[in-house]
């Protein structure tokens, strides 16, 4: 891409850093933010009209499973973190500095090393080689690391190199090859299931061990009202643990799997309607950190089987920032919040101090939202890869009208708005 040139962008509602939306304008040159508030845009700039629309930072998400740009840019999202559990995984220097450019131009993309090799739960990786190479995370990916003593290791290893490591929430030993959580409706479809205190005794144990380590520990998803219980008493006593989730698990509970819904076939499985209301009351009082898309686009080849059979996964980048706004919506977060957990927190975890935020100085990662622009979710006109969302045919709200990179503008439906 060529260099741009400086771009002013007037008559919008800055996100500014703990203020509510606020009457401004923003200007970036080379790259970065160069002023905010009161701004004239100077002889040789680029003038967007923002007319009214939110001025915010660019989406940072946090665990997602597939490159997959027009999806991302279409949900505002201009930092993906890659979780490991590729084919082939994650557990080398070279694939995890082959992730880090595979972005370029237009998408951050920050990968996070295997935890162990092969995802195998028994030896190391090559941590500090592969953070060396652009590696922002260590993380287990899908999989719970069974045995304690190498999960201390990559606890203890992972803490020396200053790396947060991200853990899947879900004792293995319980959940085998379960396919929802135990209930009735799992028992009236007849499909493997797990206890819900799977999740429970997965974060049980990784506290202790991260409490032991002194090491930063996040959750990638945490589902249930028992391991957000034990994530919450975690923060009071000091432990320097974080919380994930993904909209589906604050949208849906386990009644979505009726009709055997591939499309809801998710990890860790949907949970109860009393799990999932605690998810929205931890969002509200800060128990939980982060929401992600959790992208992950499958085809027919993967979802079109019998329940037990499909994979796990949904394409979630196109509605993670509408789903969200509709917690705002509903009043259990204000659009502060909703930006905290979408934007700056994962960018602070992931240790990318330049992102997440609008402040001048910072990289000029920038989106331009209608929050109230209503549209209906359509699987078969999304711009994923693939349109695997339980969320086909609802109504939402907040369209992404304009998205830039580094000052570079990936995406233009102002003409259109």
């Amino acid at each position: 891409m060529s260099a741009a040139l400086p771009i002013t962008i007037t008559g919008g509602k800055l996100l500014l850093p703990g203020q509510a939306p606020t009457p401004g304008s923003i200007r970036f040159e080379d790259g970065r933010i160069a002023a905010l508030g009161e701004v004239t845009p100077g002889l040789n700039d680029r003038v967007i009209r923002a007319a009214g629309a939110l001025i915010t930072p660019g989406l940072v998400d946090i665990a997602v499973h597939a490159i997959d740009k027009p999806a991302f840019h279409f949900g505002g999202i201009t930092r993906a973190a890659l979780m490991p559990d590729g084919d082939p995984p994650l557990d080398h220097p070279a694939r995890v500095r082959f992730a880090a450019q595979s972005g370029k131009p237009d998408l951050w993309v920050h990968p996070l090393a295997a935890a162990t090799r092969g995802l195998e739960g028994t030896e190391l990786a090559e941590l500090a080689l592969m953070r060396d190479a652009g590696a922002k995370a260590v993380a287990t990916g899908r999989r719970w690391i069974a045995d304690s003593g190498s999960m201390l290791r990559v606890l203890q290893y992972a803490a020396m190199l200053g790396l947060v490591v991200v853990s899947h929430a879900e004792d293995g030993g319980l959940t085998g090859s379960a396919v929802a959580t135990a209930s009735e409706i799992a028992t009236r479809l007849g499909l493997p299931s797990a206890p819900a205190q799977a999740e429970a005794l997965a974060v049980a144990r990784d506290i202790a061990l991260a409490e032991l380590a002194g090491a930063r520990l996040h959750f990638r998803t945490v589902t249930t009202a028992a391991g957000l219980a034990l994530v919450r008493a975690a923060k009071t006593r000091g432990v320097a643990v974080t919380a994930g989730v993904t909209p589906a698990y604050f949208m849906l509970s386990d009644l979505a799997l009726a009709d055997f819904r591939t499309f809801a076939r998710l990890s860790p499985p949907l949970r109860s309607e009393a799990d999932r209301h605690a998810v929205r009351a931890a969002l509200a009082d800060g128990t939980i950190d982060t929401i992600s898309s959790g992208h992950d686009p499958r085809g027919p080849e993967d979802k079109r089987l019998p329940f037990v059979d499909a994979a796990p996964g949904m394409a979630g980048a196109e509605t993670l920032l509408p789903l969200t706004m509709s917690l705002v919506r509903d009043g259990v977060i204000d659009v502060q919040r909703a930006f905290e957990l979408l934007a700056s927190n994962p960018a602070r975890l992931l240790g990318i101090k330049s992102a997440g935020t609008l402040v001048v100085g910072a990289e000029a990662d920038v989106a331009l939202i209608d929050p109230d622009r209503p549209w209906i979710v359509d699987s078969a006109q999304m711009a994923a890869t693939a349109g695997n969302t339980p969320f086909d045919r609802q109504p939402v709200q907040g369209r992404v009208l304009a998205l830039f990179k580094g000052g570079m503008q990936v995406l233009d439906k102002v003409a259109r708005s």
